[in-house]
């Protein structure tokens, strides 16, 4: 393998856009271990009482994930985010506007590897969201998991992310007033394990939770394509029944996450490396799909709103991929 190193000379702005990417890497893949490691190294130092001060607020503070969360305007305006969003660079583009009076269902299409243009546009103010939807708030959900990581889980709630379950989903969508966007991964991290260059395969046939969750509370659905969210990273083959995709289903099962093994390139070369390829990033968020409310939806009503749903991110993908450059003769595939 040929390696391809940077040029000597690295002009200041793009040295702080990669740090901002290297800290968001460093926060999804090792700050929560971080975190853990100092909770529990601190028992064993003078500063013992910071540990447990902070463990008796924890319990008091358990739900607080699953009711919304607790964002911190201060973080999601950092400047660190806006040099992250100039590193690919990442745009939200809107296709309708929203009535602030009503609370709304995104469902978020590709995960991706590390989710990149979803984080962004939805926990951060980078690509500009309350300027373009005013009046709202969004919340992303992640897994469960990693909020029962001490420090951390409030790092991840400063931004807008929240527990994915039901009961997380439901305190949001059942706010009085509206003004809230739930933003759901639909295809999760198993998806993760299909992300790579020039793919468009997306896990949707199955998944049709977030599709009762909008009937029950009568909110509109929304899709949302990120446009080159697959382009950042490349994996390791891992075609499906091959020994390393079961053993990372198995990984899954046990863990709640997926372990794709990813590289792209390199701080000072551009061959190898897990810092994710300057690529664009155009988030497309689509027009409101009408959602009646019933509190106990038939699995019919389901299905067919599911095909709704599905017609309608096609419909948004074939009319705006070839502005983001996909050639004509490709499509999304549904697994």
């Amino acid at each position: 393998m040929k390696i391809q190193f940077a040029p000597l000379y690295i002009p200041l702005k793009r040295r702080f856009q990669t740090a901002a990417v290297l800290q968001w890497i460093f926060s999804f893949l090792f700050l929560a271990q971080c975190c853990m490691i100092l909770f529990v190294g601190l028992l064993f130092t003078r500063l013992w009482l910071v540990s447990i001060l902070y463990a008796a607020w924890w319990l008091l503070d358990w739900d607080t994930p699953h009711k919304g969360g607790r964002r911190n305007h201060f973080i999601r305006k950092s400047i660190v985010w806006r040099y992250m969003r100039d590193y690919f660079p990442v745009t939200l583009v809107k296709t309708a506007d929203l009535d602030p009076r009503k609370n709304y269902l995104v469902g978020f299409h590709p995960h991706g590897v590390l989710v990149a243009g979803a984080f962004l546009n939805f926990c951060t103010e980078a690509t500009g969201f309350s300027k373009l939807f005013p009046g709202l708030t969004s919340h992303l959900m992640m897994l469960t998991l990693w909020f029962r990581v001490p420090f951390f889980r409030d790092y991840l709630m400063s931004g807008g992310l929240i527990a994915s379950d039901k009961e997380s989903a439901s305190s949001v969508l059942r706010k009085p007033g509206g003004g809230n966007i739930l933003v759901i991964v639909v295809g999760g991290a198993q998806e993760a394990l299909d992300a790579r260059p020039g793919a468009f395969t997306l896990l949707l046939k199955n998944r049709k939770g977030f599709v009762r969750l909008a009937i029950e509370h009568g909110v509109s659905l929304i899709p949302a394509f990120s446009f080159g969210e697959n382009e950042l990273f490349d994996q390791v083959d891992n075609p499906k029944g091959s020994w390393l995709r079961n053993v990372q289903h198995r990984l899954q099962k046990v863990m709640g996450i997926s372990l794709p093994l990813f590289h792209a390139r390199g701080v000072f070369q551009y061959s190898f490396g897990l810092i994710p390829y300057r690529r664009p990033i155009f988030t497309v968020v689509g027009k409101p799909i009408h959602v009646e409310k019933k509190q106990n939806p038939s699995q019919e009503e389901v299905n067919q709103l599911h095909q709704t749903y599905i017609g309608e991110l096609c419909k948004l993908f074939e009319e705006h991929k070839a502005k983001y450059n996909v050639p004509k003769e490709k499509h999304l595939e549904f697994i």
